[in-house]
C-alpha cells in the first residue's frame, strides 16, 4: 500500500484471494490509470517508480528484471510482478483480472526495467533473510561520510532492525531524541566534570538514536516532509542547547577568573556569541534549503548557485554551482591529500559528538566549548556571505524580469 501511495495512487485495494478479483470491475474508475502489484514478494518503490515516470496515455507498462538484478531469482527481461495501464488498456486489464486470470505480462506491453532495490522473493526463510539484507542497503545515504559509515551505522542498523517490527514511528523516535538531548544538556550544565561527562555521553547516545528515525522511515516508507523538519529542528536545537549547557558548565567549573581579572564574565559572553552565531547559521542554511534547494536536510546545503533554465520555458531556476578545484602545479603530498579529504569532517555533527566525549573524559570541557564557540562564529561568517550572495542573485533575477521557479 505504501509503495502504491508513494507513486501517486489515490485508491488502493488489497486482494488476498482470487475470488475477490470478481469485484475489481465495480471498484475501478475508468478514467484513472491502474497499477497492479504482485504482493507475494518484498516490494519497494524501485519496482513501480520507473513505471509511473513513463506513464502513457494508453497502453500497458510492465516492470521487468534489469540486466544485473540484485536478486538472482529471475532472468533479465522477465516479468517482475508490476503493471501500470491507462486508457482502454487499463479497462482491458481490469476485465482480465476480474475473469480470474493470473497476473502476467500482457502481449504488447512496454517493458520497463525496475530499480536495483525493488523486489525480492520471500517464499522461504532463506529468501526472506536475503530480502531483508537487500532492503537494508537503502539505509546507506550518499551523504554518509567515513565517520557515519564506520562509527554510527554499525550501531544504528541493529537498532533499526528491532524498531521496524514495532509500531514506533520515525517522528516518535525524533521526539525521544529530543528528550534524551534535554536530559543530556541538564546533566552537562552542572559544575562537576563527572556530570558533564555523563551529559555528553547521553548526547552521543541521542545522536545514535537520531540515525534510526530516518532509517526506519526509509525502510517502512514512512518518510514525510513534516517528519524531515521535525528531525531537522531537533538536530539544530540539540546543537544550540548543548553549546549553552557546556558554556554554563565551564562558567561553574572554571569560573570567570579562568581568563584573568576581567570586568565581565567571559564564559557568558562567549556563550551568547556562540549561540547567536549558531542561530544565524541555522537561519542562513535553512533559507537556502527552503527557497533554493527545496530540502529539509542540512546535508543538502550548498553555498553557491547558478541560474539554469526552468522546467517551464518561461521560468529559470537555481542549481548548485559546480565545485571548482584549486589547480596545483605538482601533486600534493600524501599527508596533505589525506588532510584535505578528512579535515572537513571535524565540523560535522557526528564527529563533534564523539570529539566532545573524548575531551570530557580528559576533563577538557573548556576546550570543547571554545571549539564549539569558535566553530559557531566562523561558520556563521561563511554562511552569511553565502546568504548575501544568494539574496543578491535572487534580486538580480527579479530586476531582469525573470520568473524564478520554486524548488
Amino acid at each position: 500500500m505504501r509503495v502504491a501511495r508513494r507513486v501517486g495512487a489515490t485508491r488502493v485495494r488489497i486482494v488476498e484471494h482470487d475470488s475477490e478479483l470478481a469485484g475489481t470491475t465495480a471498484w475501478y474508475t475508468n478514467d484513472r490509470p491502474l497499477l497492479v502489484i504482485r504482493a507475494d514478494q518484498l516490494v519497494h518503490t524501485g519496482l513501480v517508480a520507473p513505471l509511473s515516470e513513463a506513464l502513457p496515455h494508453d497502453g500497458v507498462l510492465a516492470a521487468v528484471v534489469p540486466e544485473a538484478p540484485a536478486v538472482q531469482d529471475l532472468t533479465p527481461g522477465s516479468f517482475a510482478g508490476a503493471l501500470l495501464a491507462s486508457g482502454p488498456a487499463a479497462t482491458a486489464l481490469v476485465a482480465t483480472l476480474a475473469s480470474g486470470a493470473a497476473l502476467a505480462m500482457p502481449t504488447g506491453a512496454t517493458k520497463i526495467p525496475h530499480g536495483n532495490i525493488a523486489r525480492a522473493p520471500i517464499a522461504t526463510p532463506a529468501e526472506r533473510r536475503a530480502a531483508h539484507r537487500l532492503l537494508y542497503q537503502i539505509l546507506v545515504k550518499p551523504q554518509d561520510n567515513a565517520i557515519t559509515r564506520y562509527l554510527y551505522r554499525p550501531v544504528s542498523f541493529p537498532l533499526t532492525r528491532m524498531l521496524v517490527w514495532t509500531p514506533i514511528t520515525p517522528n516518535q523516535i525524533s521526539y525521544a531524541v529530543a528528550v534524551l538531548v534535554a536530559i543530556g544538556c541538564w546533566f552537562t550544565a552542572y559544575a562537576s566534570h563527572g556530570m558533564a561527562l555523563l551529559g555528553t555521553v547521553i548526547i552521543l547516545l541521542a545522536s545514535y538514536v537520531d540515525c534510526c528515525d530516518g532509517e526506519v522511515a526509509r525502510v517502512k516508507l514512512l518518510s514525510s516532509r513534516f517528519g524531515a523538519w521535525v528531525d531537522t529542528i531537533v538536530d539544530e536545537l540539540s546543537s544550540v542547547g548543548y553549546t549553552i549547557a557546556l558554556g554554563w558548565h565551564c562558567r561553574l567549573a572554571f569560573g570567570p577568573k579562568y581568563f584573568g581579572d576581567l570586568s565581565f564574565d567571559p564564559w557568558l559572553v562567549m556563550t551568547v556569541i556562540a549561540t547567536a552565531g549558531m542561530l544565524v547559521t541555522i537561519y542562513c542554511i535553512y533559507y537556502a534549503l527552503i527557497v533554493a534547494i527545496g530540502s529539509a536536510n542540512s546535508q543538502d546545503y550548498v553555498g553557491s548557485f547558478e541560474v539554469a533554465p526552468g522546467r517551464d520555458a518561461t521560468k529559470v531556476r537555481l542549481v548548485p554551482a559546480a565545485p571548482r578545484a584549486i589547480p596545483t602545479k605538482r601533486e600534493l603530498p600524501a599527508w596533505l591529500q589525506w588532510l584535505a579529504t578528512y579535515a572537513p569532517y571535524v565540523i560535522r555533527r557526528d564527529f563533534i559528538a564523539w570529539g566532545t566525549v573524548v575531551l570530557a573524559v580528559l576533563h577538557w570541557t573548556q576546550v570543547a566549548f571554545l571549539g564549539l564557540a569558535l566553530g559557531g562564529v566562523v561558520t556563521a561568517v561563511i554562511v552569511t556571505i553565502d546568504h548575501v550572495r544568494l539574496r543578491s542573485l535572487r534580486r538580480s533575477l527579479v530586476r531582469r524580469g525573470l520568473v524564478l521557479e520554486a524548488p
